[in-house]
């Protein structure tokens, strides 16, 4: 990583940040994405983005668009749908697990999450943890104390190498209370992680839970790779180009069978149909759902 957030977390936060600057109807309006990009970084996507305008969309004439426009259809169609949509729903779950007495958030692959200096409320009464990379975390420490954040007390930075760390051991160190009840959030990371990988995280989640916590995340179903869908293709094409592999998709079968070996039910579900009804449509927004990308929400059962 040299210290320098991926250009996939990049492009989140772009996504994150346009979206919530030029949206009437935002699907989730993140209004510090931004803070943390640097003005060069922010300049470096917007062009890159509007540079690649055939390759996202082969068949469109750039020079029909005012630039602007342009950007806001390229964001809208193929940057900002899974960012957006998968952390509108993470936190809509969240907020909905603390009335039911969860009382840690952890939040897996943080990159530029803003969640902990978005909802100060929040952190004043319950506990917050990102867990990242060192390297990743480096950079992001470096991106607060630019902006000018305040470090909420009840956020604690957790770094973790998983090729050399154990998740479980660092965490408890930061402060976790395996007693507790607490949501995980994983979101953009499955995609990247061969099957052993992520039966092993699911593994070590599973030891960290009391009963009754949940874990969040997206995954993409078994029909990804194949998709005809040309965004699906682009997207699994930028993430070999940038260095970041996808790897990994699961049929609803195979993912139930998964969870249940470490003691999580899935609890709730949410296919491409249902994120456009239950999220998009609900924002009146004119974005349009990821084809083969689903949401899991899995509660943990002794």
């Amino acid at each position: 990583m040299n210290n320098k957030a991926s250009i996939t977390a990049l492009m989140s936060s772009f996504g994150r940040a346009f979206h919530a600057e030029n949206e009437e109807h935002p699907v989730f309006a993140d209004y510090l994405a931004k803070e943390l990009l640097t003005a060069e970084e922010y300049a470096a996507v917007q062009g890159y983005i509007l540079g690649g305008a055939q390759f996202f969309e082969p068949e469109i004439d750039p020079a029909t668009f005012q630039p602007k426009e342009l950007l806001r259809r390229l964001v809208n169609v193929h940057i900002a749908p899974s960012p957006l949509c998968r952390a509108a729903y993470t936190e809509k779950a969240l907020k909905a697990a603390v009335l039911t007495g969860t009382k840690q958030y952890i939040i897996l692959g943080a990159g530029m999450d803003t969640f902990a200096f978005r909802e100060m409320e929040f952190l004043s009464k319950h506990r917050v943890f990102e867990v990242d990379h060192p390297l990743t975390q480096a950079d992001k420490r470096e991106r607060i104390t630019r902006a000018g954040w305040t470090v909420p007390d009840n956020l604690a930075f957790v770094p973790v190498d998983f090729t050399n760390d154990s998740l479980t051991e660092r965490l408890i160190a930061a402060g976790f209370d395996p007693s507790v009840k607490s949501l995980f959030s994983w979101l953009g990371v499955t995609y990247y992680l061969s099957r052993e990988a992520i039966d092993t995280m699911i593994s070590a989640l599973s030891s960290l839970c009391a009963d009754g916590s949940a874990l969040v995340f997206d995954y993409p179903d078994e029909d990804f790779f194949a998709a005809p869908e040309k965004r699906v293709q682009n997207t699994i094409m930028m993430a070999k180009a940038g260095g970041e592999p996808m790897k990994t998709a699961f049929s609803y079968s195979e993912l139930e069978t998964l969870l249940e070996k470490h003691g999580f039910l899935i609890y709730e579900l949410l296919t491409p149909d249902d994120i456009q009804r239950d999220i998009i449509d609900k924002a009146d927004s004119d974005m349009k759902a990821f084809e083969h990308v689903n949401y899991c929400l899995a509660v943990r059962k002794d």
